[in-house]
This record gives structure tokens, C-alpha cells and sequence, in this order.
């Protein structure tokens, strides 16, 4: 780093990083806005003659120490590019003790000096217990404003308002913001309520179905909830379903979870997974949602979807043998079974095939453009493998044997997977016995060394519970029934040549078979000794010919 001298002082001049953060948007208004704090800590820099280098202000929970802008803070103090980081007060940088004491260490490994605005930082060991002490109040301080604003939700839910988090921008309505009389629920928005009752008579006395209706409201130019022109159909199944429109409104009927696949590891959400909670913690909102729909109406389509449902699925005229077990490899959607009509010098054929789900407007503006397939041949082509499969049972069995032994048992798996989890849940009850200790002896070189255990210990285990969770799934995988294997075999070798398609989809179950397909490619694989190798030529599976 090239040195930088301050003409007056004749010293080498402080590079210089500023942090600012908040934890919500409503904080601009309490005085401690990003601007506010950016403009107070350059001001600060000035008089003490820093050059700032570096600025970050991001809007982040005090109680994560995985921030954006504050990783990439950290990684100018590791490379050694900054001598000084200043915050307008401490808790800006983490209402979490123990994440001030990382962040400490991490900086006077660095030779990185810490400075705030409204405060002085004692580098002292007493002035590093205080700071710690402080910061565990800051975080108390946090739990309570979250508690309070809990208490506050549910205060104002029974007091007949809308709070945040439920959804009150709902289609057919506007909203009124405020705590005073009349604000803080919904009115009916007529040029869009029209179309919500236009919906409802259109299923139960017309008898549209929901694609039907997502089709006819996208002719028909209606603007989408989102001011669009592109209806989809599961828009059109919430509508139909929800219960805010005849006047019955519910808070605190999900809550937010650790999702078990994250898409943005950056998300200032963590917890974006959601999960409904059971029917009788739920709290109605009393005349909250003024009522658009008759409850008869109402419950007339909800008899008309259920009974829809079920004859979508009982009543299919043809029988597909691959319907639940073939996936499109671009999407990751099941494919379909459809039947295909088209006239060839005058005379009518149809044809059954399969497509991908996605490959429908109905369901995407964007279709998947990966292939349809011949249902007859592909069908035949993975029977085919089927039975060369099938034919030698005791080499399934055995590789299926040799492969659970190499997984372990599901029965011990599980056992020990209870245990570490256990062990992670009351982690923090060893937690507090840390900071209890800290309290009474004040030894800040043990405290140090107990919390990189603690550390050390929790993603140890967070590890061990990965690789159960992994084990555990491939072994109830492989966990097929054994005498159902043998049966199927039996059967097929018994009845070659006339077994029916229930029969077939047994084999199928019992061998836990998925087909890929992706463009000409169409595999055979699952969690059975299945060649590696594609089914059958592109020939063999769909015809060249391209029909209307």
C-alpha cells in the first residue's frame, strides 16, 4: 500500500473504511438513517485527518454476522488494505457479543483499529469486558423489540387491523394504512372486484375450468394482480380459494423456516422456507376484509374444484405406464400424457404421447422447448430394459444388498441422526453456561478459548448432521422391498408377454425407476443396478415426422 503523507502533521495518513447499517427501512425515521450515519462518520474522518477509502451502508439485522457489505469489509481488513474502521456507535457493527468479539480479533490480528463517532472504543482488557457486556444488553434489547413487535401484531390483528406479513394488497381490494377508526384494512376495489365475482360465476355456472379461466382473463386483456397482462393458473386457483372474499380474514397462519435449498446465500432473509401452523393458532381479523363474495357462491366452487380434482385423476381415458416416473432433465418438471390428434389424407389418427409440463403457455410465458415423445415407443423401449433388468433378480438384489451395507442401516442412521440433532438443539443452555462463567470470573482468555470450542464443536456436528442426512437419504433409497422384487420378477417371468399396465407400474415401484429425458437422450436411471446407457436410438423413441 503506498504511503500517503498528511501535509500539516508530516505523518503517514490512516486509510480509513466506513460502516453504516440499519436494521429496517423504518429506522430512517428514528434519527439513525444510513445518510445520517455515512455524513457523521466522513465528518469524523475529516477532523481526524483519515483518508476513507471505503464505504458501506446496508439495511441488516444486528444479529447476523453473514451481511454482504460487512463481508466484504472483512475482507479488506484481511488484506491488509485499511488501517481503521469507523461506525457512528458500536451496535452498528452487531448487537451480537459474541460477534463483536470475532470482528475484535480479526482486527487486531489485522493491526485494524476501530473507531465510533458517538463513542470512545477502550482497547483495554476492562474496556473489551465492558464493550462485551455491552453489546449482550444490545442484543437483549433487540429480543425484546422483537418481542414487542410480535405482541404488537397480534394486539393489532385482535383489534380487527391488518399487520404486516399478511398479505393485505390482496386482488379486489385496497388497503388503508394507519391505527386510527377505518384505517388498517381493506376496501373493496371495485374495478377489480367485478373480475373476482366475474371468476366465481364463471366456474360454477358456466363450469370453466381453471385453465379455461386463466385463458378467457388473459383474452379478455384484464390486468393481473401485479399490473401485467400474463394470468397464470395458479393465480386463479388462489383467488378461488381464498376466504378473504367472503369477509374472513386469518393472521399468524404460517411461519418463516431455514428453506431446505437456499437459491441466494446473499438473501438478507434467511428464513425464507414457510410452513403452515396448526389451524388453532391461527387469529381471525374481524371485519377486516369486507366480503366480495356470497358464501353459498363460495362454497358452490370449492365443491366444483374438489370434485374437478378427482375426476382429473380418475378419469383418464388412456393409460400412461410412465405417468409419474418420466422427468423433463431441462426443467426438472414431470412430463405429461396427452393425446395427439391430426388428419393424414382425409382420415382421422390420434396417438398418445408425452410432453414436458412446462412446455405449456397455460403454465409459463416462457415454455420448455425440450421434446415430446411417442408414448407407445418409449414406453415399450423402457419396458424393454425393464425386463432385462428383471430377468436376473439375484444380481439386482445383490448389488442392492452390496450398496445398503456401504450407506449402513437406516434403523442406526436414524438413531444417531436424533442424537446430534438433540445435541444442536440444546446448545444453548452450554451457551449460557459460557457467558455465566465469563460473568463470574471475568476471564476474557477462557471465555475466547470456550467459545472457539463451542464454535468448533457446533460445526462439527452441523457437518455430522449433513453427512447423515445424506446417508440416511440413500439408504431409504435402496430401501426397497426385497420380496417385492422377488415377486415381480416371479410374476414376469411366469407372464411374459400378457402382463397389464398395473402390473407394469408395480415393477416399476418396486424398482423405484425415474426416466430422464433431455432432447434425443432418454435414460432410465433410480436407485436399482440399471445399465448406464441410453434407452433406445431418437428413432425408436418418436417418430421424425413433425405433426400439426
Amino acid at each position: 500500500m503506498e504511503a500517503k503523507w498528511a501535509e500539516e502533521e508530516g505523518e503517514q495518513m490512516k486509510t480509513a473504511a466506513v460502516y453504516c447499517r440499519v436494521s429496517t427501512e423504518e429506522q430512517e425515521r428514528e434519527g439513525t438513517s444510513l445518510q445520517t450515519q455515512l455524513e457523521a462518520c466522513l465528518n469524523y474522518c475529516g477532523d481526524k485527518g483519515y483518508e476513507v477509502a471505503h464505504h458501506f451502508s446496508e439495511v441488516f439485522s444486528g444479529l447476523s454476522l453473514e451481511r454482504p457489505r460487512l463481508n466484504e469489509l472483512r475482507e479488506l481488513v484481511r488484506a491488509g488494505e485499511i488501517d481503521v474502521i469507523v461506525v457512528y456507535c458500536l451496535d452498528r457493527l452487531g448487537r451480537d457479543p459474541t460477534h463483536g468479539v470475532i470482528l475484535t480479533q480479526e482486527m487486531e490480528k489485522h493491526n485494524v483499529t476501530l473507531e465510533a463517532v458517538t463513542e470512545t472504543v477502550d482497547g483495554s482488557e476492562l474496556g473489551k469486558l465492558i464493550s462485551y457486556i455491552r453489546g449482550f444488553a444490545s442484543k437483549l434489547e433487540a429480543e425484546k423489540i422483537r418481542e414487542r413487535t410480535m405482541r404488537g401484531k397480534k394486539a393489532r390483528a385482535l383489534a380487527g387491523r391488518l399487520p404486516s406479513g399478511t398479505g393485505r394488497r390482496l386482488y379486489g381490494y385496497d388497503y388503508v394504512t394507519g391505527k386510527g377508526i377505518g384505517e388498517g384494512v381493506r376496501y373493496v376495489r371495485e374495478d377489480e372486484a367485478k373480475w373476482v365475482r366475474q371468476m366465481y360465476t364463471w366456474l360454477v355456472d358456466e363450469g370453466l375450468t381453471i385453465n379455461g379461466i386463466t385463458r378467457r382473463l388473459r383474452g379478455l386483456g384484464v390486468a393481473t394482480p401485479s399490473g401485467g397482462q400474463f394470468w397464470i393458473r395458479q393465480t386463479v386457483y388462489r383467488m378461488l380459494t381464498n376466504p378473504a372474499y367472503v369477509g374472513k380474514t386469518y393472521a399468524f397462519t404460517r411461519e418463516y423456516v431455514d428453506p431446505k435449498r437456499r437459491r441466494s446465500p446473499n438473501s438478507k432473509r434467511k428464513k425464507t422456507g414457510v410452513v403452515l401452523r396448526p389451524r388453532d393458532e391461527w387469529v381471525e381479523i374481524s371485519n377486516a376484509t369486507p366480503a366480495i363474495i356470497d358464501e353459498n357462491l363460495f362454497e358452490a366452487a370449492q365443491t366444483i374444484l374438489k370434485r374437478n380434482k378427482e375426476l382429473a385423476s380418475r378419469n383418464a381415458k388412456r393409460p400412461y405406464l410412465l405417468s409419474g416416473y418420466i422427468f423433463c432433465a431441462r426443467c426438472g418438471r414431470r412430463y405429461q400424457g396427452y393425446v395427439k390428434k391430426w388428419k393424414d389424407g382425409g382420415k382421422r389418427h390420434e396417438q398418445r404421447y408425452y410432453r414436458c409440463g412446462g412446455s405449456q403457455t397455460i403454465v409459463t410465458p416462457t415454455p420448455c422447448d425440450n421434446r415430446e415423445l411417442n408414448g407407445p415407443a418409449v414406453e415399450a423401449a423402457v419396458w424393454t430394459q425393464i425386463e432385462s433388468i428383471l430377468s436376473q433378480p439375484e444380481v439386482v438384489l445383490a448389488e442392492i444388498e452390496t450398496r445398503r451395507q456401504k450407506t449402513g442401516d437406516v434403523g442406526a442412521i436414524e438413531r444417531r441422526l436424533a442424537t446430534v440433532e438433540a445435541k444442536l438443539k440444546y446448545r444453548s443452555k452450554e451457551w449460557e453456561r459460557i457467558h455465566r462463567a465469563f460473568y463470574v470470573t471475568g476471564d476474557e482468555e477462557r471465555f475466547r478459548s470456550d467459545v472457539a470450542e463451542f464454535k468448533e464443536q457446533g460445526k462439527a456436528l452441523e457437518n455430522e448432521k449433513g453427512e447423515l442426512q445424506r446417508r440416511l437419504t440413500a439408504s431409504r433409497e435402496l430401501s426397497v422391498d426385497m420380496k417385492a422384487i422377488e415377486d415381480v420378477c416371479e410374476v414376469l417371468t411366469k407372464n411374459l408377454g400378457s402382463l397389464g399396465i398395473e402390473e407394469k407400474r408395480l415393477a416399476l415401484e418396486a424398482l423405484q425407476a425415474r426416466v430422464s429425458v433431455d432432447g434425443s437422450h432418454v435414460s432410465l436411471e433410480g436407485a436399482i443396478p440399471i445399465p448406464d446407457r441410453p434407452i433406445e436410438s431418437t428413432s425408436t423413441i418418436s417418430p421424425t415426422r413433425r405433426w400439426p
